[in-house]
């Protein structure tokens, strides 16, 4: 039996290769059908009555045409009106301009006037301690700071440190500022102290002349003297015999914790004496005065100047 060959089977018909889009029906059928079957009877049934497109009666041409008059008209006066309120609004601002204009003006006038008046009264308050002062007048103009000053000093600069992120101890254990290498109010405080105890006739800070009444003060990380910010560094001159108010100063107890501030917190310091230096009159002066009571005058003793 002999065995007949079989034929493999045909396959040159291949079933169909599937649509690309296959997996994307939904969408294919909202792309395909992009009118709701409703929607579209409900046409075609207006299509067949003769209802459908523009009104073909009179009154509904009518009332048509009326509809687009009105919106035309709502549009027109809207242009209209604020083709008309523009010019209005910009004179208006002009207006406003010129009137901050004008009193800004007039602020910055009436501050000249001021800063005249000041320097005009600290003149005659001047002048009347040079001449009241009797023999000591000089001397009385100079320890109220009535009058610029130069001679032989020392200067003083005090800055903060590189690094102001250090760590507390120290002279300023107790402080309460995290920044411990920043210069404090407290710092300068005792740097003039101890200049008028070793002997200054007379100190400026940053140019800034101190008086018996001058105070030092802080206000956040700023120093005030005298209600006038410095920023550092701060230079101090101080009218003395340099050499001594040098050595004076730096053997005092506030010279000693200057140096322990330059060494615990790497606050700069420097003192050299010089030849000559010189310092401006006070900005401001108060000018105060005492009078004795009189004997016999029945008065209740305080013990109080009258001021």
């Amino acid at each position: 039996m002999c065995g007949m060959s079989q034929q493999s089977p045909d396959r040159s018909t291949a079933p169909p290769s599937a649509r690309p889009d296959a997996s994307m029906s939904l969408l294919n059928n909202v792309m395909d059908h992009s009118l709701d079957d409703g929607y579209a009877e409900a046409s075609a049934r207006r299509k067949a009555d003769g209802s459908a497109g523009l009104p073909r009666t009179l009154k509904s041409k009518l009332g048509l045409a009326a509809g687009l008059v009105v919106a035309a008209l709502v549009v027109t006066l809207g242009a209209a009106e604020a083709r008309i309120s523009a010019p209005v609004v910009a004179k208006e601002r002009e207006e406003l301009i010129d009137r901050i204009n004008a009193e800004t003006e007039a602020a910055d006038t009436l501050e000249s006037n001021v800063d005249k008046l000041r320097a005009d009264v600290s003149e005659r308050q001047r002048k009347a301690l040079e001449q009241h002062g009797g023999d000591q007048g000089q001397l009385v103009a100079l320890l109220a700071g009535a009058t610029p000053v130069e001679g032989p000093g020392v200067k003083l600069i005090v800055d903060d440190a590189k690094n102001t992120d250090q760590g507390g101890g120290g002279p300023r254990e107790s402080s309460g500022f995290a920044d411990t290498g920043r210069v404090r109010d407290r710092d300068m405080q005792r740097v003039v102290n101890g200049l008028w105890e070793s002997g200054a006739e007379a100190i400026a800070i940053n140019g800034q002349r101190l008086t018996a009444l001058s105070a030092i003060r802080a206000a956040g990380d700023a120093i005030l003297v005298d209600n006038r910010p410095l920023v550092p560094p701060y230079t101090v001159l101080a009218v003395g015999d340099g050499k001594k108010l040098a050595t004076a100063f730096q053997d005092s107890a506030d010279g000693q914790y200057l140096q322990a501030l330059k060494e615990s917190f790497d606050i700069r310091t420097s003192i050299s004496d010089q030849a000559k230096v010189q310092l401006p009159a006070a900005p401001s002066l108060i000018v105060r005065t005492a009078e004795p009571k009189a004997a016999g005058s029945g008065a209740a003793d305080t013990g109080k100047g009258t001021s």
